[in-house]
């Protein structure tokens, strides 16, 4: 019973509610929503959901089970009966579950697939969210962008994206020092489908990405769904360790390096301006290409973070991808990739053989938001915002953490790295927070990392990080 499922019985009408499930849960599974070996909830959360008393449940399930629709055994749980579908037909059904196990595609992380159900639940706080408060975003300017438009386009737009935006991006991306025409510039349907696109279309399976560790890209299978190998070269206080990355050279296949080095995620830190050039140097030296995220580079709150390796290239050698779902909002789902020509137009081709082009509605609002100068206008309050944020976060933490963990002050984005003094089970604190409500994305998502919590000051309101913050430090001091 997925969070998108609100069904319950009805109290209102003659039918028992215990007869109501049995009819309920037989239409799942005869519809083949629920196909055989299909695990059904717990009983208790079934009637949580249901919202029913537990014994209901029990005995609509049982009268289930005697009518063959239901198995049941220990440490197994409730799942659908093989011999469901006898009562239905002769023939056999689809073996749904083990086209399911057999996709090419891994399945994510199971802690990431528990985070991204309870991230829809309005009860739970979430502290770990990487995305802006819907009360930041600017739905306003948004709206009256599509109001102030004579002409709005519904059709399919060329590969690379619309015209328009793109000749937007690369204005805004002169600003940053980035020299990139707006042919050197290709539209996405957010940052996650430029690094999927680029798995598939400049990669091959014996390749390897040398990636930082801790990495945000340990947390989605879009490289390792590919075949690729995934290289972890350790974040010293000075940034990534180059003769690492001369290891890995001599020893891997190496296609790759992916670095987020402005307002790293999880970590935060940002990657000084020698040594980005020493970086460059470095990769050029071992004829490694460099992917650059750069999705959280408007968002410092200090003073503006060094130039991007983009911004100091001058061989070429860097693939950069920005997004304006960290600004504007997620459901925009609008990125973007800047590298050269050739590798633009590979890219746009395999796109357009997967979804025919970004949303034609999104690519123009954002159009006019950079080219009416509201895109800035609105970074500079999400900056004022962000910093009070951060500050209120960095005076709880002063309050409540003091003595179970560590943590730097960030420059910008939206995380802190917070280190605990001593090693707990991440797994269990992430269950037990989750029964309380509150969400946190433990170190574990990003690599080898059990002492460790991403929070963000992002997403919950001042209350709910008060009220989070605080409960996460008693469940941290019962360990």
């Amino acid at each position: 019973m997925t969070s998108e499922n609100h069904w319950q019985p009805s109290k209102h009408i003659a039918v028992p509610l215990y007869q109501q499930i049995y009819e309920y849960i037989r239409e799942q599974i005869i519809s083949g929503t629920w196909p055989v070996g299909y695990k059904l909830p717990s009983q208790r959360k079934l009637a949580d959901t249901l919202a029913v008393n537990r014994s209901t449940v029990v005995y609509a399930l049982e009268e289930l089970k005697a009518d063959g629709w239901i198995d049941s055994t220990v440490g197994r749980g409730t799942v659908v009966g093989k011999s469901t579908w006898n009562s239905l037909a002769a023939n056999k059904p689809a073996d749904w579950k083990s086209y399911v196990q057999s996709g090419t595609h891994l399945p994510n992380i199971q802690m990431i697939q528990e985070i991204n159900k309870a991230e829809f639940s309005a009860k739970v706080i979430r502290l770990g969210t990487g995305e802006l408060s819907p009360s930041l975003l600017p739905t306003h300017i948004i709206q009256q962008a599509f109001q102030e438009s004579a002409t709005l386009s519904l059709s399919y737009p060329e590969g690379k994206g619309s015209f328009e935006l793109r000749q937007a991006i690369s204005h805004y991306l002169r600003k940053k020092g980035i020299a990139a025409s707006p042919n050197s510039i290709m539209i996405v349907s957010g940052a996650i489908q430029a690094l999927q696109l680029i798995s598939i279309g400049l990669l091959d399976q014996n390749s390897a990405i040398l990636n930082e560790s801790p990495s945000y890209l340990n947390s989605i299978m879009v490289f390792q769904s590919a075949g690729i190998q995934m290289i972890p070269i350790p974040i010293n206080n000075d940034g990534l360790s180059y003769s690492a990355i001369s290891r890995a050279k001599r020893q891997y296949s190496t296609s790759l390096l992916y670095t987020i080095p402005t307002f790293h995620n999880p970590t935060g830190y940002v990657l000084s301006e020698a040594k980005r050039k020493e970086l460059l140097e470095a990769c050029s030296k071992e004829r490694i290409p460099i992917l650059e995220d750069d999705v959280y580079g408007d968002l410092w709150l200090d003073e503006p973070p060094p130039p991007s390796l983009k911004a100091l290239d001058k061989q070429g050698n860097v693939l950069y991808v920005g997004s304006m779902s960290k600004v504007l909002g997620p459901g925009l789902r609008i990125g973007y990739i800047a590298a050269p020509e050739p590798v633009i137009d590979r890219l746009a081709d395999i796109k357009m053989q997967t979804d025919y082009g970004s949303s034609t509605l999104s690519q123009f609002a954002v159009a006019k938001l950079l080219a009416n100068g509201q895109y800035e206008v609105h970074i500079e309050k999400m900056r004022l915002e962000l910093r009070k944020r951060r500050d209120f976060v960095l005076t709880l933490l002063s309050q409540y953490f003091a003595d179970l963990a560590v943590w730097e002050k960030p420059a910008g984005g939206f995380y802190i790295w917070l280190t605990l003094n001593k090693e707990i089970p991440l797994q269990l604190l992430f269950k037990r927070a989750l029964q309380q409500g509150i969400l946190i994305n433990p170190g574990s998502l990003y690599g080898n990392y059990h002492r460790h919590i991403r929070l963000s000051y992002a997403y919950a309101s001042y209350e709910e990080l008060e009220k989070g913050l605080i409960a996460l430090a008693a469940l941290i001091r019962e360990f």
